[in-house]
């Protein structure tokens, strides 16, 4: 009991923040020494001073003659200075046994060790040498092409700093010291594990209903990025005991991170186990975050132990928000630079008051600015947080977010790398294929799947390059076409067959047409449908189907074919509607009911730009007709309607 007491103590993010760091030392936790060549990304835990100048001699810069400069005063192409040639050549790492005297020159390579009395070196290119004697063609001053010994380290200067991570620069350096070893800060060991009877590890068979471990995955990567050292001790069932144990052995390193468990249903046993820690013990359970709101935050013996919550968006996010800092402190790495770039919301954002919530966002570029567009996957989803640039936080007091309210995003990575080429809309996995193809030619994508509608909207707002839309006109029953405004240029690209998507053997469906499969799922009892989102083409679709009836389903709206099969498949739903190509993916019926059109749109104003054109140079091409013929798109171009510019892929 008292760990769901505290789960209802939900408190705000920086009171949890505060209260974690309250018993942490935020320092690194110790050093050692480790050879050069394994240094690379770790921190230095002393201040560096080189023990040799660099160079440690007089050196040449150039291959030529070391002379005395006042020597070659006048010399010039036409009027040569004729210099005697001391009988030696000074190869790198050859020590210079005469001096070069008044009217003598000495050869010398690059590299080489200057003789005594010389102060200058003449370039080859400028002489000519023959019978013992050299002639200089070019005046040279004091010091030209020669490094001093000391000039770019002097012995006893501090070269590199405590703190400093180490690049392949600063190895570099170090390695120029003549150093073999270094002394770094330890890198905190973090165990990491898993719980749930329904979590598998990636590679093992995946039972239904059962789905694999992305977040130890995830957190493990995310651990040796910030300069620690993963421990990972795998999945642990629902089991008191073993959870105990697996924490136990967890608490052998400098912190432990697990997932699951943590909110405040039967079987979430993780809170439990964690709640008998003491000194202090459980700091924090609930904080006033979406997503992340279920977080257990407890310190025990100064060891940072975090459950974070099941799902993969709220489980990053919560590691990233409290655990990241103190790894990175604990492996001597400054502190994380956040940078935050202004942009614009697209669109309505609705948010619940009470919770900060983080939206995570794709960024895309725009004769306005920059437009911020929402992630919005839900916090099961795993791709989420790899697609985004960013995320923009909205307050716990703030309920909606209106459209073209300006927002500051905090981006993920250092600085925002945009792509060549954008493409929001529906998605489809012909497009996925030209997608792949465009970034095999080294050009950078980035594709929004937000539907037909949403990304008609994008390319009438200039947002992005391609839209993907299949969206039919209810008065005309044509596709896309008619729904282009001026400033707007549809490329032609497949015909999909759409149709009805059933478990094969199933009575109601097989062996019918569209119309009587359609009569039979409205009117036989218990016969659920799965729907798909208002503003998807496939909508559209349904709804013309359907008219004004409303089957079991109906208000479950799922967003992409792929969806709809699935749901089929695992019989929680018996039809829906989606592409035959998904349908075959998935071992299901499938009855035709209309063949649409996957075209795209792009606004006018970056069609000549050459990412585009390569776009559609590669749709016009051989191997993609072949590839997406062999995906079952029907490569027919839909004759244009007047006034409609059409450009033709045929």
């Amino acid at each position: 009991m008292k760990a769901q007491s505290q789960f209802l103590d939900v408190v705000t993010r920086d009171e949890a923040e505060r209260r974690f760091r309250e018993h942490l030392n935020l320092t690194p936790l110790g050093r050692e020494t480790v050879p050069l060549h394994a240094a690379l990304g770790r921190v230095l835990a002393e201040d560096v001073a080189a023990p040799i100048d660099v160079p440690g001699f007089d050196r040449s810069n150039v291959d030529g003659f070391a002379v005395q400069a006042a020597d070659t005063w006048g010399a010039m192409e036409e009027q040569a200075r004729s210099l005697a040639l001391v009988g030696e050549t000074l190869a790198p790492g050859i020590v210079p046994r005469r001096e070069v005297a008044h009217g003598q020159a000495t050869a010398i390579a690059t590299g080489g060790m200057l003789p005594r009395g010389a102060d200058a070196v003449v370039m080859v290119e400028h002489t000519d040498a023959e019978d013992g004697q050299v002639q200089i063609r070019r005046a040279a001053v004091e010091g030209e092409n020669v490094s001093y010994a000391g000039t770019d380290i002097a012995r006893g200067e501090t070269v590199l700093r405590a703190g400093q991570p180490l690049s392949s620069r600063e190895i570099g350096v170090l390695a120029a010291l003549g150093l073999a070893e270094v002394g770094v800060y330890r890198k905190p060991r973090v165990a990491i594990f898993s719980t749930g009877n329904e979590i598998v590890a990636p590679g093992a068979p995946l039972p239904t209903g059962a789905v694999y471990d992305s977040n130890a995955a995830i957190i493990g990567a995310a651990v040796e990025e910030l300069g620690g050292l993963p421990v990972r001790l795998g999945v642990i069932p629902d089991d008191e005991a073993l959870l105990s144990a697996a924490l136990a052995r967890g608490l052998e390193c400098d912190a432990v991170v697990f997932s699951g468990g943590t909110s405040k249903g039967e079987g979430d046993l993780s809170y439990r186990v964690v709640a008998a820690l003491g000194d202090p013990g459980i700091v924090a359970h609930g904080v006033a975050l979406k997503p992340g709101k279920p977080v257990c935050l407890a310190v025990t013996g100064g060891k940072p132990v975090v459950i974070l919550p099941g799902f993969p968006t709220s489980a990053v996010f919560t590691f990233h928000e409290f655990l990241a800092p103190v790894i990175r402190a604990f492996a001597g790495q400054p502190p994380e630079r956040r940078e935050h770039i202004a942009a614009t919301l697209p669109m309505r954002v609705n948010s619940e008051r009470g919770r900060t919530e983080y939206l995570l966002v794709g960024l895309v570029p725009t004769e306005q600015g920059v437009a911020a567009y929402p992630m919005g996957k839900g916090s099961g989803s795993v791709t989420t947080f790899s697609s985004a640039d960013g995320f923009i936080t909205i307050g716990q007091h703030t309920e909606i977010v209106d459209a073209g309210a300006p927002v500051q995003v905090q981006l993920l990575g250092q600085g925002l790398d945009p792509a060549d080429l954008i493409f929001i809309g529906s998605h489809c996995v012909g497009l996925d294929w030209l997608t792949g193809e465009l970034m095999r030619q080294g050009i950078r994508i980035k594709a929004m799947n937000v539907g037909s509608t949403g990304g008609l909207m994008a390319a009438r707002r200039g947002e992005c390059d391609v839209a993907g839309i299949h969206l039919m006109d209810p008065a005309t029953g044509v596709y896309n076409l008619p729904l282009l405004t001026p400033g707007l240029d549809l490329i032609p690209g497949y015909g999909r067959m759409q149709g009805i998507v059933y478990r094969p053997g199933d009575a109601r469906f097989e062996g019918l047409y569209a119309a009587a499969a359609i009569a039979a799922a409205t009117t036989q009892p218990g016969c659920t449908m799965v729907n798909r989102n208002a503003g998807s083409g496939t909508r559209i679709l349904i709804d013309r189907l359907l008219g004004s009836a409303k089957p079991p389903g109906y208000g479950v709206q799922t967003k992409s074919h792929n969806a709809v099969a699935v749901a089929v498949a695992q019989e929680r739903a018996d039809w829906g509607l989606a592409i035959d190509t998904v349908a075959r993916q998935y071992g299901l019926g499938f009855i035709p009911v209309q063949e649409e059109r996957y075209d795209f749109v792009v606004p006018k104003a970056r069609r000549d730009r050459a990412p585009v054109q390569a776009f559609v140079a590669l749709l016009q091409s051989a191997a993609a007709r072949e590839a997406l013929g062999g995906l079952g798109f029907a490569l027919t171009t839909q004759p244009p309607l007047p006034e409609t510019r059409c450009i033709s892929t045929s």
